[in-house]
């Protein structure tokens, strides 16, 4: 066992997640306890555990957000550490403060940072007080579709209208002219009411050609905060991410720079510690970027920068929850070649709906630089209760050329029966000239599935 890490710790998550923190937790020695719903009890990251814990029915209300749960679990196994890997309880600041008052150690940072970034036009202000750059917008929360008119008449239309909680693009809507604002702004409220019991919503004008583009920091243990390299977030469907990569080629080496250093900044402001992004849009037109938000977690797309940096992501979050050094040296963080990463999701690849069903074939693809992050098998079940991803194709090339071949051999080698999945969609998109020229935005799975 590395010295300083707990003994065990709980995975307070399932699926490839909860595959992927039990995969280094076990090279360091840690003990890996489970959790899991009825409706997956089956699956591969319960039976890999050293012990599993049934902890509610298939609805993620009682099971994977049932926080009493959880920690009986943690309580009756001994674990001494909790991972909430991404989603779920992975942002739920109470939640973090109840693991820390029950004795155990948290694996992310504060209840406040969580709390603060939570918050998107909290965030939003505290960025602007570092001297981040933000989107022209509000302030404050928009009381009102009056108040909304209002505010887009001085910013200036098109506006982004989003719920300030929450996440996952839910309740997100963009207006052209005021009776588009009232529409999405009335959407916003009733979906930000219903998913995040928070109706404050924030509008900032938006940008119609931008690059989401996130950078990966590490707040250490000595207090100093770390850039990793930037991802390029931009292939998305209603506003989820589907592929991404790194570098981006959208991103030049004074831009860069530039989103590096305000990251670095971003995460000083908050006294971070721990794995987070920061996540920006670029403007395509004015190569300019603004801050959009920051994930006080692991993110889903974690495994292209360990891909080029070498870097294991989820040991840095042990030692750094444990107060000690990282296991690479901050000064010298170095990358290599050219990540992507697709995902591989049971649904339709031209609607995107989801397609639960029994798994009746599976392969995965593998050789020089392949990667592949999966939480089902050859037998499983997919259910309707959780979020439709199957696994991660990662995948690692010399430079952007070579990592886009290796990714179309790995998809027509990834063969996955039964539910409908989107490697059609991934076959399509590295044929796509828009996407392989590295010259797109956000609009292009739009534009390539009209």
């Amino acid at each position: 066992m590395l010295p300083g890490v707990p003994e065990s710790v709980l995975i307070a998550n399932r699926g490839e997640i909860a595959r992927r923190i039990a995969r280094t937790a076990r090279r360091l020695g840690i003990r890996v306890i489970a959790v899991y719903s009825q409706a997956d009890a089956g699956l591969p990251f319960v039976a890999e555990a050293d012990e599993a814990v049934l902890i509610g029915p298939a609805q993620p209300a009682l099971s994977y957000l049932n926080v009493s749960a959880i920690l009986d679990a943690a309580a009756r196994t001994g674990a001494q550490a909790v991972h909430p890997g991404y989603g779920f309880l992975a942002e739920n600041a109470s939640f973090a403060a109840r693991v820390i008052a029950a004795g155990l150690t948290w694996i992310g940072p504060s209840p406040d940072a969580i709390a603060l970034m939570g918050d998107k036009i909290r965030a939003r202000n505290a960025m602007a007080a570092a001297g981040i750059p933000v989107a022209d917008g509000g302030a404050e929360p928009v009381a009102d579709a009056e108040a909304a008119l209002a505010l887009a008449r001085r910013v200036g239309y098109p506006v982004m209208v989003k719920p300030a909680a929450g996440g996952g693009g839910i309740g997100m809507g963009v207006a052209f002219d005021p009776a588009g604002l009232r529409a999405a702004f009335e959407t916003a409220r009733t979906r930000a009411e219903r998913f995040f019991a928070d109706p404050a919503i924030l509008i900032e004008r938006f940008i119609p050609r931008a690059r989401h583009v996130e950078v990966q920091i590490l707040g250490l243990a000595d207090g100093r905060v770390v850039a990793l390299g930037e991802r390029d977030c931009s292939v998305q469907r209603r506003h989820q991410k589907l592929a991404e990569e790194t570098p981006s080629p959208g991103v030049g080496e004074t831009l860069r720079a530039r989103m590096l250093a305000a990251a670095v900044a971003a995460g000083e402001a908050v006294g971070y510690r721990g794995a987070g992004t920061v996540e920006c849009l670029v403007d395509t037109r004015t190569g300019q970027f603004v801050f959009l938000e920051m994930n006080t977690r692991l993110q889903a797309e974690h495994p292209v920068t360990e891909m080029v940096t070498g870097i294991d992501l989820v040991e840095q979050q042990f030692l750094i929850a444990d107060g000690r050094p990282a296991s690479f040296d901050p000064e010298r963080v170095t990358a290599a070649g050219h990540g992507l990463e697709l995902r591989v999701c049971a649904e339709d690849p031209v609607r995107f709906l989801p397609s639960p069903g029994v798994i009746t074939r599976w392969r995965e693809p593998s050789g020089d630089g392949i990667r592949v992050d999966s939480g089902y098998a050859e037998g499983n079940t997919v259910t309707p209760h959780y979020d439709p991803l199957l696994a991660k194709l990662v995948v690692h090339g010399a430079d952007r050329e070579q990592a886009l071949r290796r990714a179309r051999d790995a998809v027509e080698a990834f063969v996955i029966g039964g539910p409908k999945t989107n490697l059609a969609f991934h076959r399509d998109l590295l044929a796509c000239e828009e996407f392989t020229s590295g010259e797109y935005d956000t609009g292009v799975v739009g534009r390539l599935r009209p």
